[in-house]
């Protein structure tokens, strides 16, 4: 069984969450650039946030997803799903190879994670911004079924420009929902140009307090930041917690770092074989995934 602590008493392997990080990256770009379809740069910006959830701080169970006691990860940003199916899979939730069928008709590796085709997957997601609606309602149900579980949500800050996400903080704030933490992906881009061009939500940690949330600021790709808020929103209190993690969008990769070209573009053949060699893939598998894109 995966029972991960999620507080930082035992010694953490910060080396094994980086060689996972990596993995998971060169996987993204494997997933989209075989596809030549999907959400390269925001799958990289979420990586080292599901790689510290998978291996570090969910309770959870690969053998058996459906475990009453499991913690509940929702993933709201459902476009991100190519770092999602490289982590699960790492975790052990199906074949690895299996996600480079990724975006292919029958394949149930979908552009958006689909709850009907996958084990593990709380919710079918790709409608942005209800997320944190689900999140706050597993957490309500985890205390009417007396129940010690976490549920864990994690957004993209361009969510934020829907009402529903506010409308769910609120709730949970009035619930005393001490059992929900939310990790906003804060990568500063959305489809079409930056989030502050688009409906500039600063300062984001007064509006979240302002709603009676807990709030923690974060670099979203420090393995020991990220462990160490997951820690600090387990701690006891009557309210929700959100770890604002602040990303890069397109991590790893150089020509995607803050370029918001690669939100809903994959790479090109060549591109693909640039990324991979930035992120250190051997050559022979760099030419066995160059085979696979037509």
């Amino acid at each position: 069984m995966t029972n991960f602590s999620s507080t930082v008493k035992s010694p953490v392997d910060f080396q094994k969450l980086t060689n996972l990080s990596l993995e998971v990256r060169r996987d993204i770009i494997k997933q989209t650039g075989i596809a030549a379809s999907g959400h390269p740069g925001g799958s990289l910006s979420v990586t080292d946030i599901l790689v510290d959830l998978y291996f570090h701080a969910l309770r959870h169970d690969p053998k058996n997803p459906k475990w009453a006691d499991r913690d509940r990860l929702i993933f709201s940003k459902g476009h991100g799903s190519p770092a999602l199916y490289s982590v699960m899979a790492l975790a052990g939730y199906f074949e690895r190879e299996g996600i480079l069928t990724f975006r292919q008709l029958e394949s149930p590796f979908q552009g958006h994670p689909d709850m009907r085709r996958l084990p593990g997957i709380e919710m079918s997601t790709g409608s942005l911004g209800q997320g944190l609606s689900v999140g706050a309602g597993c957490a309500l149900a985890a205390g009417f079924d007396k129940k010690d579980y976490t549920t864990y949500v994690v957004m993209s800050d361009g969510e934020l420009n829907e009402g529903q996400a506010w409308e769910a903080a609120a709730f949970a704030s009035f619930r005393q929902l001490s059992n929900l933490v939310l990790i906003m992906d804060m990568n500063k881009y959305q489809l079409t140009s930056s989030t502050k061009d688009i409906l500039n939500m600063d300062p984001m940690d007064k509006k979240w307090e302002a709603f009676g949330w807990a709030v923690k600021s974060i670099d979203g790709h420090s393995h020991q930041e990220i462990i160490e808020a997951l820690a600090w929103a387990k701690s006891p209190r009557k309210q929700p917690a959100v770890i604002l993690a602040n990303t890069v969008k397109g991590k790893g990769v150089s020509f995607m770092e803050n370029n918001n070209n690669f939100h809903g573009v994959a790479p090109t053949k060549d591109e693909t074989g640039r990324a991979l060699k930035e992120l250190g893939t051997d050559e022979k598998e760099i030419q066995r995934i160059l085979g696979m894109i037509k």
